[in-house]
């Protein structure tokens, strides 16, 4: 059998206790620092988890006990570990699925996760490594790609390759949260690592004092394939005529690079490098103050796609100050939220006399109901307006239903019903993406099409013998491939015969370009496996194209 460095679909919806290792090094909260410290170095290892009672409460690093030792100038000798513990853990249970802790792991971008038995004891533990030894195309492998990448050209690639992973775990059974929360978490690393390389390779940096914000969905965390820019900058007042130019450039680079790697930019032009959207503190408080105290059409249309702000890069108390600033504007002016209620009920969908859901009659989506307009925009903003009035600001609009409900605004029905009533709305909206990009394809028409699957695969092929430098001769030789294909079926009925199609096409290349070898060196090195030598003998570079129909 080939050695394969790319299993199926499957290795998604193996159980975590499949690949968990066990016993976790760990120690009680009374241990000592000093204590701690000699079973890291006895065990070679460079953390260790607290536990009690075998439930986990915090972990600590090598790093953090020499914080301590400069902090202290040494006089550890009385200190337990629980007073240095972080206990910010994240863990899964043993019985999820490798999707959700491959989601954790690259929300939190962390390298390991523990694992819980049904209640909350510690079983074991996973690594980003037990991953990425089986499976090269995984949301976790794809974030290591995005901060290893050196040019924006480089960026745009894996954002295609991000497209086909987010289609292919679509079809499966994540769920639609997890799903957007890693489409937003692609996005935001996607856009740090083109702040990054504009540092390095343009010497392009956002001044001191600045910050760039994400508006709108972008804001709240829950994008989707196609969502555009929606940004702003806001800074400190009396930053120098230098430092304002400064801030102008890496402004219009930032939108382009983006627009380069595959995010386009607002119709609506709701862009950093537009002046109308990059002031100083003083003068967005003072915007603020306007579209709050004089709730004009446009002015409510700029708060809606304000009020959801995050900074993703730069200065975090202005993140603070802004927030701060709104509340208050909020609660001297009564009348805005009602106001603002008003204009989200003029987005609720029509339905006609029999509850039935009423469709376009005239232009381009006509036959259509627009599924964002009338339904996620109206769900949205109405749990955003209720956050408001309760001065929350931050997260996605599950959270804030949840916080909502935590809050008593909400009963537990209703953050049932509106919680289950936004992924069923964010799902199709995916689905309808995915089926666009499938409709763009050639042959095809998009409404004849029942299924399509995408591949970007990565194989690598051995003889038996990895320990033999030579040329064998008699044997399977050395040979990478690397490729990417699309699968598409679809019938319909003609006459007394049902007619079923299948096209599939699949491109790539075979040889050293594919990088399997180093791939394959760098595996077997942190498994410990046998190490291949005979990668010299490998199938010289050649393109291929596959199509079958």
């Amino acid at each position: 059998m080939p050695n394969s460095l790319l299993g199926d679909d499957g290795f998604f919806f193996l159980e975590v206790d499949a690949l968990c290792k066990s016993p976790v090094i760990a120690c009680a909260p009374e241990a000592s620092v000093v204590d701690a410290a000699r079973m890291m170095r006895e065990h070679g290892i460079s953390g260790l988890v607290v536990v009690k009672d075998a439930v986990p409460l915090g972990i600590v690093s090598a790093r953090d006990l020499s914080d301590l030792i400069v902090d202290t100038g040494g006089n550890v000798g009385g200190r337990r570990i629980d007073e240095v513990m972080r206990t910010e853990l994240v863990t899964i249970p043993r019985s999820h699925y490798v999707y959700d802790a491959i989601f954790k792991m690259a929300k939190h971008d962390i390298h390991r996760i523990l694992v819980t038995d049904a209640d909350g004891r510690l079983v074991g533990m996973v690594t980003d490594t037990d991953f990425l030894g089986l499976q090269t195309r995984s949301p976790l492998y794809l974030t290591r790609e995005i901060a290893l990448a050196r040019s924006v050209a480089q960026l745009r690639g894996i954002n295609e390759q991000i497209v086909e992973s987010i289609g292919r775990l679509s079809r499966s059974v994540a769920d639609t949260r997890s799903l957007v929360h890693l489409i937003s978490h692609f996005n935001d690393v996607l856009t740090l690592r083109i702040i990054a390389l504009m540092e390095v390779d343009e010497d392009l940096r956002l001044p001191a004092g600045a910050a760039y914000l994400a508006l709108g969905s972008e804001g709240r965390g829950e994008q989707t394939l196609r969502t555009d820019q929606d940004s702003a900058i806001v800074y400190a007042d009396g930053l120098s005529p230098e430092a304002l130019a400064a801030l102008d450039c890496f402004a219009a680079r930032l939108v382009d690079a983006l627009e380069e790697v595959g995010v386009p930019r607002c119709p609506g032009n709701t862009l950093a490098s537009n002046p109308e959207w990059r002031h100083s503190l003083s003068a967005w408080k003072a915007r603020l103050d306007q579209w709050i105290s004089v709730p004009k059409p446009e002015s409510l249309v700029n708060f809606s796609m304000f009020q959801d702000f995050r900074i993703l890069h730069g200065d975090a108390s202005l993140e603070r100050e802004l927030h701060d600033h709104v509340q208050s504007c909020i609660q001297r002016n009564a009348l805005y939220l009602p106001y603002m209620a008003r204009h989200v009920y003029g987005f609720r969908a029509r339905v006609g006399m029999f509850g039935r859901i009423l469709v376009e009659h005239r232009g381009e989506g006509r036959g259509k109901v627009d599924i964002k307009k009338h339904g996620i925009f109206a769900l949205t903003q109405g749990v955003s307006l209720l956050a408001l009035e309760q001065g929350l600001f931050n997260g996605t609009t599950w959270d804030k239903i949840e916080q909502l409900g935590t809050r008593g605004i909400f009963s537990a029905n209703d953050v049932e019903v509106f919680g289950e009533s936004f992924s069923y709305l964010m799902r199709l909206r995916l689905s309808m993406q995915l089926r666009a990009l499938a409709d763009a394809l050639p042959v095809w028409r998009g409404d004849e099409v029942q299924t399509v699957a995408y591949r970007f695969g990565m194989q690598g092929y051995t003889p038996e013998d990895l320990r033999n430098r030579a040329l064998i001769e008699d044997d399977r030789p050395y040979a990478g491939l690397l490729f990417l294909g699309v699968s598409m079926y679809g019938d319909r009925d003609e006459a007394n015969w049902r007619v079923t199609r299948e096209l599939h096409l699949d491109t790539g290349l075979v040889g050293p370009g594919t990088g399997v070898g180093k791939v394959q060196h760098w595996i077997h090195k942190h498994i410990n496996a046998t190490e291949p030598r005979g990668w010299k003998h490998q199938l010289r570079n050649e393109p291929f194209l596959n199509l079958a129909y």
